[in-house]
């Protein structure tokens, strides 16, 4: 019961990542705030939460909308009293060369990406500086540490957020707010299960050749990233700030020789 008695919000909670920790942090004690454009979507997340026992609600709000980002923290602190941790998970992909990247496309992998991470947070900390206490955590990719090949927009946006991460641990250490990043490789959600069946004439082909740059041989699982994040909630990482964790089966400092 790692986050027992503590409330926390997930943005894009109703799928994935954002699910499987949903799931993990509710096992462990959490009430959790499910947070995602699709209501469906983020409502069959607190229905399979509540199944198995735990506490879950679900708000629906658009990360990139100032407007529905005030009003949910301000909805979640008038009903639950604090947002303990926040985690900052919602993200869209984008592949191509950035000379084949649309304009429009930029500004909306940028707007969900890092915009939604700036205005999340911004509504969200006041709080938690009223408090002195809380806990965030980004969802950076290891595609801000390295170079890889069709993804400019996606890297541009994730090591946008890992720098961010940096600067608002300086901001925010005087209010005993910890800010850390994770850094996935390639997780293999409902998403990216899509994107390789539609985008790839042979998808298990493509699988095969993302597996062969992780010194793991494998894909990571949305329950890989969920347990680093538990950890980055909890107490056991108080000595962690402004930290990048990587969960990338050694994609990012491995080589195969």
């Amino acid at each position: 019961m790692r986050l027992q008695k503590k409330t926390v919000l997930i943005t894009g909670a109703g799928s994935g990542i954002g699910r499987s920790t949903a799931h993990l942090f509710a096992q462990e004690g959490a009430l959790v705030i499910v947070n995602d454009i699709m209501e469906a979507n983020g409502q069959e997340t607190v229905n399979q939460i509540q199944a198995d026992g735990g506490q879950a609600v679900f708000m629906k709000a658009d990360v990139t909308s100032p407007g529905d980002m005030k009003a949910m923290a301000a909805k979640a602190v008038e009903r639950f009293g604090a947002i303990d941790v926040l985690f900052n998970n919602a993200g869209i992909s984008n592949v191509g060369q950035l000379h084949e990247v649309d304009p429009d496309v930029w500004d909306k992998v940028m707007n969900v990406n890092v915009k939604g991470v700036y205005l999340t947070s911004k509504y969200v900390l006041p709080y938690m500086m009223e408090r002195k206490q809380g806990t965030i955590i980004n969802m950076s990719s290891c595609a801000a540490e390295m170079g890889l090949q069709a993804r400019a927009l996606y890297s541009a946006t994730k090591g946008a957020i890992l720098a961010l991460t940096k600067a608002m641990q300086v901001d925010y250490a005087p209010y005993n707010i910890r800010v850390n990043a994770l850094l996935p490789g390639t997780i293999f959600t409902p998403f990216v299960e899509n994107y390789l069946k539609t985008s790839y004439d042979n998808p298990d082909e493509a699988i095969a050749n993302i597996k062969k740059r992780q010194l793991s041989g494998d894909l990571g699982k949305p329950e890989d990233v969920a347990k680093a994040a538990l950890f980055l909630a909890s107490d056991e990482s108080s000595f962690m700030m402004g930290s990048p964790l990587y969960i990338d089966g050694g994609v990012v400092f491995g080589k195969n020789a």
